[in-house]
């Protein structure tokens, strides 16, 4: 049951990890400045952040199985006008039509939800750890090869791949119809509206629970930072064989930082949790990723750069796990689902304000304060762990006197 979701979610990243690499410098080609090839990046962010409750909704009525084909048959047709893309303005249209049909991962989570035992679904959901890293590591790696015929190249490849999940899906992937469950009960499932600002607002309240989702945002402020402006800083900034950073080293970099990834989901990541704790790992995975971003901001040599790229792959590899894991823990069994879902609208958001902010700093030359930024939001997100913390012994602090 679990090897044909596995494969769906490792064809779709792969296909995801052969563009990002290159889109900010394929929209350069087309005439984009910094803003707004990241711009790229917030539009579909936008598009999820809309579709993804409604993708989740539906799906909950008609079954996973058709939802995912949606999804799927979207990002298809999006590689496929990018990669034949003739000015600016196509990008953006691929970049919707992806976007609004954006719900891959949060469908396979229900999926694997709905067709698991609870005390089997930590072992299910690493799987998709898994094959995010096997993606991270194997996309980017290939589009760093596959740049030298040129930058559509790794496109095409990624729309094969589209194609390839969008059969896969439909040839091995058995439809079953979400079992009925009190609401939200299914992670991934069942999603907060956007202007459900009340509904929103009362998981805030929690002392435990904000501080996290809090952290949530900020990590994923910086780690987008990072990956949304990293190829049009690189460029800029730093040099292989006397020539700027092209795709390729780009893509290499990345992959490097992929491999790291997968040592750490592959069991890493279980033994530093029995030993140190989720706490004591997010705030570990705060200062490393925090230490290697303002590192960023100051280095030129290729050298130095992996130092650093090592730091934020443990940062980034640690971070969102634990924090996902935090979170669950810190909801009702019927909550799960829908606090899931508004962390995700919060990756979203983070997805729409970091590219933009990173993309105006690189338009002006202001290459150390974009990464600077970065840095600075992983840093309140370690601050963001001791706020919370203090929060909860406040709160807990009433119940002992009682007690």
């Amino acid at each position: 049951m679990l090897l044909p979701i596995f494969l769906v979610v490792l064809v779709d990243v792969f296909a995801f990890t052969l563009v990002f690499p290159l889109l900010a410098i394929y929209a350069e080609h087309f005439g984009a400045t910094p803003l707004e090839a990241t711009l790229l990046v917030s539009v579909f962010a936008v598009c999820q952040l809309v579709s993804g409750p409604l993708l989740g909704r539906v799906s909950d009525r008609v079954g996973r199985k058709p939802m995912l084909l949606v999804s799927q048959a979207g990002t298809f047709v999006g590689l496929l006008v990018m990669g034949g893309a003739r000015s600016l303005w196509m990008l953006y249209l691929a970049r919707v039509i992806d976007g609004a049909t954006a719900g891959n991962l949060s469908l396979a989570q229900a999926y694997i939800a709905d067709n698991t035992a609870p005390e089997n679904r930590s072992r299910a959901f690493a799987l998709i750890g898994i094959a995010f890293g096997l993606g991270f590591f194997l996309g980017p790696s290939v589009t760093g090869y596959l740049v030298k015929y040129g930058l559509r190249a790794p496109i095409w490849a990624a729309a094969g791949l589209s194609l390839a999940s969008f059969l896969c899906t439909t040839v091995v992937l058995p439809n079953q119809a979400p079992r009925r469950a009190a609401a939200g009960a299914m992670p991934g499932g069942e999603r907060l509206a956007i202007f459900e600002w009340g509904a929103y607002a009362r998981y805030f309240e929690r002392p435990v629970l904000a501080g996290l989702l809090v952290q949530f945002f900020l990590f994923g402020f910086a780690f987008t930072s990072f990956t949304s402006g990293f190829a049009l800083f690189a460029e800029r900034t730093f040099t292989w064989r006397a020539h700027p950073f092209t795709p390729r080293e780009i893509g290499y970099l990345f992959a490097y930082a992929g491999f790291l990834g997968i040592i750490l989901q592959g069991g890493l990541i279980g033994r530093l949790v029995r030993r140190f704790g989720e706490r004591r790992l997010v705030t570990a995975g705060f200062v490393a990723l925090a230490m290697g971003l303002w590192l960023l901001g100051v280095i030129h040599d290729v050298g130095p750069l992996v130092a650093v790229a090592t730091v934020t792959a443990f940062g980034q590899g640690v971070l969102r796990p634990t924090l996902t894991s935090l979170l669950t823990q810190n909801a009702e069994a019927h909550e799960q689902g829908v606090v899931l879902g508004l962390a995700q609208s919060l990756s979203s958001l983070a997805q729409i304000t970091a590219p933009a902010l990173g993309g105006w700093l690189i338009g002006h030359a202001l290459l150390a304060p974009w990464a600077f930024t970065a840095g600075a939001a992983a840093t309140l997100g370690l601050v963001a762990t001791r706020w919370g913390s203090a929060r909860a012994a406040a709160a807990e602090a009433p119940r002992s006197a009682v007690a």
